[in-house]
């Protein structure tokens, strides 16, 4: 396999492909025959960018023998088996293309859909084309049923409106892409995720095939672990900035609530001599952990604010995007600190 630390590549392509495989040997070859038919001559150049998920199977060294007979191939061989996420990750990270496209390994998505893809993408001008499995063929009950609900949920709580978030097949522009980085299972969650940095995602129909094995590598043991993904994701976009106005209300009511009763239970001890530990020791045992409650909830709220202060100040890029400059007069000097920022603005890129 050729050595990509050591050579230069000889062009920089316009497109790359990003597929993660897993133990997929019988569909590697067959999927790269399609991917070459639809991406050669009209889209060139483009590379291939397979990243192998540490596979069990044949896989890795058929994935060497492509590399070796198409030098737009580009492999990496994970260190262990990651999961979808990082090797979706590793492979963006990888790819210099202007334009990356993501899919999976096992057949299911057509190569044939690209260029319908590509087209939504180029003529509406948006960052992210993601694809719609309209009409699914997997178990009605064990697949789509839980796909539906979960991406009814991840529409309302990102406020992205697509049909299809679990789709790996993706048209995404590079600075988009590569500056989000992806942890966990987040990938599922990119055009959320994008759109906090103000990306444009727009939903095309594909064809939604049968797997050959009917299986697949990445199965629906991770549903569970989609719902907590769902949270974060909730919190990350609504209260990343600002992780007090999240505790803080909370925190304030249970410190409100359990004053009150204190301050009852106290009035009622002056002015009626009552004997707060026999009448009223479990209210009075709740209302201080009301306030107990609502204390932490404020101190992680505060603790929360102090790290975010942390990381942004420490971050090179800057927290917001810009989209476009219009200006008649020349650029600002890029020696001080504010042409620095300026500069900083416009990187878009990791």
């Amino acid at each position: 396999m050729r050595d990509h630390q050591s050579t230069t590549p000889r062009y920089t392509p316009r497109y790359s492909i990003v597929v993660p495989f897993h133990d997929e040997q019988e569909s590697v070859r067959e999927l790269h025959h399609r991917l070459s038919e639809v991406m050669g001559g009209r889209f060139e150049p483009v590379e291939f960018v397979y990243v192998d998920d540490q596979s069990s199977d044949a896989t890795p060294q058929v994935l060497a023998e492509i590399a070796e007979e198409d030098p737009r191939v580009s492999v990496l061989r994970l260190k262990r088996n990651y999961g979808q996420t990082t090797a979706l990750a590793a492979g963006f990270d990888f790819a210099s293309g202007d334009v990356i496209i993501s899919m999976d390994g096992d057949l299911q998505h057509d190569p044939a859909d690209i260029p319908r893809m590509l087209e939504t993408f180029e003529s509406t001008g948006c960052d992210i084309v993601s694809g719609w499995r309209e009409k699914r063929v997997d178990n009605f009950l064990l697949r789509r049923v839980p796909s539906r609900v979960a991406n009814w949920l991840m529409a309302k709580l990102s406020g992205v409106n697509i049909h299809d978030f679990g789709t790996t097949f993706k048209v995404y522009r590079r600075e988009i892409i590569k500056d989000i980085h992806l942890y966990g299972e987040m990938h599922r969650f990119i055009p959320a995720l994008a759109s906090w940095n103000g990306a444009k995602v727009a939903e095309v129909p594909i064809h939604n095939i049968e797997r050959p094995e009917g299986k697949s590598h990445y199965g629906i043991g991770r549903t569970v672990r989609v719902l907590f993904d769902l949270i974060t994701v909730r919190f990350l976009l609504r209260y990343m900035t600002r992780p007090l106005h999240f505790f803080g209300p909370t925190g304030l009511l249970g410190m409100f609530v359990g004053g009150a009763i204190l301050l009852g239970l106290l009035a009622e001890k002056v002015f009626f001599g009552t004997s707060i530990f026999l009448d009223h020791g479990p209210l009075m045992i709740l209302a201080m952990m009301l306030c107990l409650f609502g204390v932490q909830l404020l101190a992680v709220g505060l603790m929360g604010e102090l790290l975010m202060r942390t990381h942004f100040e420490s971050r090179l890029s800057p927290l917001y995007r810009i989209e476009r400059l219009i200006s008649s007069s020349h650029m600002p000097d890029s020696s001080g600190p504010a042409g620095s920022k300026s500069l900083a603005a416009g990187r878009t890129g990791r």
